[in-house]
């Protein structure tokens, strides 16, 4: 028979694994193809250096998160339900053209990912494209939450692939310590923007839309938030771990040897030679993943937020026939990402520097209309941010609205 104790302790792992999810999973999306190439350039590009800025990085992401799972599970509201209901149909039809723009060009750099684990592999291009196309779409369109939930959790399973790289490459680990809790800031513009990239990597506007969203349809009640905050808490430490594992691989092979990289594919190719072929596949396969996850959450990210601020039906739990244009809009998105990429020879540079503008763009409003609903009293009651709590949460807003003025600044001024 089991004691008390021992039954409270497996009940609240009940209530934690029921609850489990959004927060895990929108933390591992960051890590996409985008984000592991800013990882990989950093950690070529600067060695060790700039590992001390995972650890602020983890509280900003908690501030942020927590903050949007905190107003899905009092007022049962997605975020862009709240913008138009508090803020207004215009505002809410400008935020939704822009994050639209944006989701697009990320979709594609998500099918570029894609692509690149084609090459690695050694398979036809344009038949993982249309086949990866197919999955993510027949996931959704066919299944409900709690599958689509559950094959998204497994799929941040295998981020562990890129943890098991750094241990292969054997770093200088009293090194890659003393780096961690050693800030070093170099007045260079290449050292700035790469800074600038790593933190804004970590955090974009649809997260705080698919988070807030996804608790809603989850249906996660208030007497079980604290669990489901430790699920936000944990779902950023582990996209740092991964983050921080894929510098260390890349400092501790590429960096030290002066190689170069420029993308995710780049750095795959140079660890072969480097670091051996069971490295070089781990970090193949874990761009595949992470590319395919996050092709699959960011058109639902978008499906989600638009049909929210047009008051349209939505949900994964619905069929077509009651949410068509939820539907339609995820359709749209992923179609359009896969054709441009399977055009010949298309440049994605323009679309992955659009798609990061529009992102800096919209950041800092998005986190300007979160505060303001989170201070509302007739919306939160007793749950508003307290007064230390809303310290940090404006200092990050300041600290991101600097972060992305410095990244214009920095691509439109030459030298």
């Amino acid at each position: 028979m089991l004691n008390t104790k021992t039954k409270s302790i497996l009940k609240k792992i009940q209530i934690f694994i029921s609850v489990m999810g959004p927060g895990i999973i929108t933390a591992n999306v960051d890590n996409d193809a985008g984000g592991i190439t800013t990882y990989s350039m950093a950690g070529a590009h600067f060695g060790y250096a700039l590992l001390w800025s995972f650890i602020p990085i983890i509280f900003v992401l908690i501030v942020i998160q927590e903050m949007a799972s905190r107003m899905a599970v009092v007022t049962g509201k997605g975020l862009a339900d709240l913008i138009r209901e508090e803020m207004g149909v215009k505002v809410t039809f400008y935020a939704m053209v822009v994050l639209i723009l944006a989701n697009i060009g990320n979709v594609m750099a998500e099918f570029a990912g894609i692509a690149a684990s084609a090459d690695l592999f050694g398979i036809n291009r344009p038949v993982l494209i249309v086949l990866s196309a197919l999955f993510v779409w027949w996931l959704v369109v066919k299944g409900n939450y709690k599958s689509v939930e559950k094959v998204f959790l497994v799929a941040c399973i295998f981020y562990v692939s890129y943890i098991i790289s750094g241990f292969i490459t054997r770093p200088d680990w009293s090194e890659v310590a003393r780096e961690t809790v050693r800030p070093t800031l170099q007045l260079d513009k290449v050292y700035l923007v790469m800074l600038i990239g790593l933190i804004g990597t970590t955090i974009a506007p649809w997260m705080q839309f698919y988070q807030q969203a996804s608790v809603v349809e989850k249906g996660i009640k208030l007497k079980d938030y604290a669990y489901h905050r430790l699920d936000v808490i944990i779902g950023a430490f582990i996209v740092n771990i991964v983050a921080f594992f894929i510098v260390v691989v890349c400092a501790s092979t590429l960096f030290k040897h002066g190689v170069m990289v420029e993308t995710a594919k780049d750095a795959a190719l140079a660890l072969k030679p480097l670091a051996g072929d069971y490295c070089y596949m781990l970090f193949a396969f874990g761009l595949f993943n992470a590319s395919l996850f996050a092709a699959s959450i960011l058109p639902l990210s978008t499906a989600y937020s638009v049909c929210e601020g047009m008051g349209w039906e939505l949900g994964v739990n619905k069929h077509f026939r009651e949410a068509p244009q939820f539907y339609s809009l995820y359709t749209g998105i992923i179609i359009l990402g896969a054709v441009f990429i399977l055009i010949p020879n298309i440049s994605l540079v323009k679309i992955m520097f659009f798609s990061q503008v529009a992102n800096g763009l919209l950041l800092p409003f998005v986190l300007i209309l979160m505060l303001r609903l989170v201070n509302n009293k007739r919306l939160m009651g007793e749950f508003v941010n307290s007064r230390v709590y809303n310290m940090v949460a404006w200092l990050t807003v300041v600290l991101m609205i600097a972060l992305s003025l410095a990244l214009l600044f920095f691509i439109w001024v030459p030298g």
